[in-house]
């Protein structure tokens, strides 16, 4: 069997980034993110942070932290689905469920999701037999679920709501709307292109069979409920007044989401913040950010911990035996 580590850090290279133009396009994102941060908090005043974080209604947070569950549990549904995609079908859902989760939790707060990511799930994999390859196939599915989700879910609302992605990317409304609708027609194109019969994509001997377009559908399904929990998450958390759509909330969190994702930032950590900082400037600074380290505890470092606790106590059992 070839050396994990070399294979994921041959797939991580080739994959998240790190050609000159990929590296360079990172540091973008994450400069211009640290200096719209610096500019929009420079004279905040964290004594008033810190008492909207206290006022912050229970009920509130425990909603916040239940739709992020939600989240988490469809995330589950990722491996789960990849792994029947590839014939895997044999390892149970409670193995995916914490692989998943684990994987997940720490590729995001580490960064090199290929690499943080991938090296998790093989550790809890390989007990069932996968092999890299099938590691790496994994990986292909869960982020084509990723993409098809992110893609359904911002193409819709940039077709209902694009001043909402204007706020993030300034494109006058029209290009928003024309955008969102190239990118649903790109789908609806991809399902089309499924019906006829099973297609294959891979070199060589490293191959995929697609799922078909009802399987596809679910596959859509999943991404959607988890970002819409997530856009939920965030949204429930945010200051009562004004009043904001939820719909444009979505918006901006899966627009802010795909930004942390193309900086390689870990958790997405500044990029995430400036973003939804940027795109909601109704709100009181100090009650926004309040809500975005709320939003983080919840979303990062708590699912981080425990990740960390489960992974943890899986290898102590393991060495016990």
């Amino acid at each position: 069997m070839p050396d994990v580590t070399s294979f994921i850090s041959r797939s991580f290279q080739e994959k998240a980034g790190w050609s000159r133009i990929g590296f360079a396009f990172s540091v973008l994102i994450v400069g211009v993110a640290g200096a719209t941060l610096f500019y929009i908090l420079r004279d905040i005043d964290i004594s008033r942070v810190l008492d909207a974080i206290g006022s912050k209604p229970m009920h509130v947070v425990a909603l916040a932290a239940g739709f992020i569950g939600v989240s988490y549990v469809m995330l589950t549904f990722y491996d789960f689905f990849s792994l029947h995609t590839i014939g895997c079908g044999h390892v149970p859902y409670r193995v995916a469920a914490l692989a998943s989760f684990t994987s997940y939790s720490i590729g995001h707060n580490l960064g090199a999701t290929v690499f943080t990511a991938g090296a998790v799930r093989w550790r809890i994999y390989s007990a069932w037999k996968l092999s890299v390859a099938d590691v790496a196939k994994m990986a292909f599915v869960t982020g084509l679920t990723f993409w098809l989700g992110n893609i359904v879910v911002l193409g819709i609302g940039m077709v209902v709501e694009p001043e909402a992605a204007g706020a993030v990317d300034h494109l006058p409304a029209l290009a928003n709307q024309a955008i969102g609708a190239a990118g649903l027609a790109i789908i609806a194109g991809y399902v089309l292109w499924l019906i006829p019969r099973p297609r294959t994509v891979g070199i060589g001997t490293w191959f995929v069979t697609l799922p078909g377009a009802p399987l596809t559908l679910v596959q859509i399904g999943i991404g959607v409920i988890d970002l819409c929990a997530g856009g939920l998450a965030l949204y429930v958390l945010l200051p009562v007044d004004p009043a904001v759509d939820f719909t444009a909330v979505l918006v901006i969190y899966v627009a802010a989401t795909l930004l942390g994702f193309l900086s390689h930032s870990p958790g997405s950590l500044g990029v995430f913040e400036a973003a939804v900082l940027i795109a909601l400037p109704q709100f009181a600074r100090e009650e926004l950010v309040a809500s975005l380290l709320l939003f983080r505890c919840l979303y990062f470092v708590l699912p981080l911990i425990l990740a960390l606790l489960a992974m943890a106590a899986r290898e102590l059992r393991l060495s016990s035996r």
